[in-house]
C-alpha cells in the first residue's frame, strides 16, 4: 500500500512539474512587438515576432496600429502578401501579412515582421493588438491586458528612452539628402552632418536588435533551466518511491 501511495505521489509531482513547464513554454511564445520602450516623436523600427503554438501552421497575422502612432513603411517578407487598411484621412489602421507561398509558419517555428512607425510626441503607452490566424480557421486574439491569457504587447513611450531610440535610418537619409541639397553641393559640413545622422540611426537600430535578441536568449535559458529541474525532481521522486517500496517489502 505504501509503495502504491509513493508511486501515486511521484506521478502527481511529475504531472505538476510538466504542467509548470508547459506553462513556461507558452508564456514565452506570445506574439510580441519590440522594442518595449522608445522615445517620443521618434521614427522607430518595430519588429513583431509571431511563433506558432499549435500543431497547425499560422497563415495570417493582422496588427492594429495604435491611434497615437503612424505606420509609414513595412519590410517585405518573402512568401507573404502585405495589405493595409486605411481610414478616410489615409492613415493606416491595420496591417496584415498573409502567406501566399508554402504553408506559413509551421509548428515550432516563428516569423518576424518589421515596420517603421512614428511615435507620438507625448509620453504614453502604445498597445499593439494582434490577431493570429491558423490554417484551420481559428483565430487567437492577442488583445488582453498584461498578466492575462492573451496579452497584447505594450511599448512605453518615454523620454528616458531618448538615448536608445533614434530616427529610422531610411527616413533620416531622405531628410539629410534634402537638407544637403538646400545647402548646396559645396557645403561639406552638411554632408558630414548627414553622414553622422545615418551612423547614429544605424547604431540605434543595432542596439534595439541586440536588446531584443538578449531578451529572447534569457527566456530560452530560463525555459531550459526549468526543463532540467523538472526532469531531475521527477527522477528523484521516482527513485525515492522505488526505494521506499523496496523497504516496505
Amino acid at each position: 500500500m505504501a509503495f502504491k501511495k509513493s508511486l501515486r505521489f511521484a506521478s502527481i509531482l511529475s504531472t505538476a512539474l510538466t504542467g509548470a513547464l508547459l506553462f513556461a513554454g507558452i508564456a514565452s511564445a506570445h506574439v510580441t512587438v519590440k522594442p518595449a520602450e522608445s522615445a517620443p516623436d521618434a521614427w522607430e523600427t518595430y519588429t513583431m515576432k509571431v511563433p506558432t503554438e499549435k500543431d497547425l501552421p499560422t497563415v495570417k497575422v493582422a496588427l492594429k496600429v495604435p491611434e497615437q502612432a503612424e505606420l509609414e513603411q513595412y519590410q517585405p517578407v518573402p512568401g507573404w502578401k502585405t495589405t493595409t487598411d486605411k481610414d478616410d484621412s489615409g492613415k493606416i489602421k491595420t496591417i496584415t501579412w498573409e502567406a501566399d507561398a508554402g504553408s506559413g509558419i509551421e509548428p515550432g517555428q516563428f516569423q518576424q515582421f518589421s515596420f517603421v512607425a512614428k511615435n507620438p510626441a507625448n509620453e504614453s503607452d502604445l498597445a499593439w493588438d494582434a490577431f493570429q490566424y491558423y490554417s484551420d480557421g481559428t483565430v487567437v486574439e492577442w488583445t488582453g491586458e498584461e498578466g492575462g491569457d492573451n496579452p497584447h504587447s505594450i511599448t512605453k513611450i518615454t523620454s528616458a528612452a531618448a538615448g536608445a531610440a533614434s530616427a529610422d535610418a531610411g527616413h533620416g537619409h531622405d531628410a539629410a539628402a534634402g537638407d544637403s541639397g538646400n545647402a548646396g553641393s559645396g557645403d561639406t559640413n552638411a554632408g558630414t552632418a548627414a553622414s553622422g545622422d545615418n551612423a547614429s540611426a544605424k547604431a540605434g537600430a543595432d542596439s534595439t536588435t541586440a536588446a531584443s535578441g538578449s531578451s529572447n536568449n534569457v527566456m530560452q535559458t530560463v525555459t531550459l533551466i526549468i526543463t532540467i529541474v523538472a526532469l531531475i525532481v521527477s527522477l528523484a521522486a521516482l527513485w525515492f518511491a522505488v526505494q521506499n517500496g523496496r523497504r516496505k517489502t
